[in-house]
């Protein structure tokens, strides 16, 4: 089975490319195994109430969603504020899964 990180730094509201990257992320799971990593403003999307149809289309389904810790207290978001389905996490995750041989995409 393949496996895939996907970094996302950008926020939905500073480019029209990321609503393609979450689609590229949901159709990565169904072959494989998606870690979907929001860093930088990425994590503004991953608040509770941000409307976001693109990130919310990906929650609950075989995607693997985490914001990134740091990013967030530089934001000043409190990790229980994140949707459902979006977990925080640290950047030593996006190492494991490189060091175990994911393929990786940045946007």
């Amino acid at each position: 089975m393949s496996r895939y990180i996907l970094i996302q730094s950008k926020s939905p509201w500073e480019s029209g490319d990321v609503g393609h990257f979450y689609a590229l992320a949901r159709e990565l799971g169904d072959r494989g195994e998606v870690t979907f990593f929001l860093v930088q403003n990425g994590v503004m999307a991953a608040r509770t109430g941000a409307s976001d149809a693109g990130l919310d289309g990906i929650l609950g389904g075989k995607v693997r969603v985490l914001a990134d810790d740091f990013s967030l207290r530089e934001r000043g978001i409190d990790a229980g504020s994140l949707k459902k389905g979006v977990g925080s996490g640290a950047i030593d995750e996006v190492v494991d899964l490189l060091a175990g041989g994911a393929k990786a995409l940045w946007h």
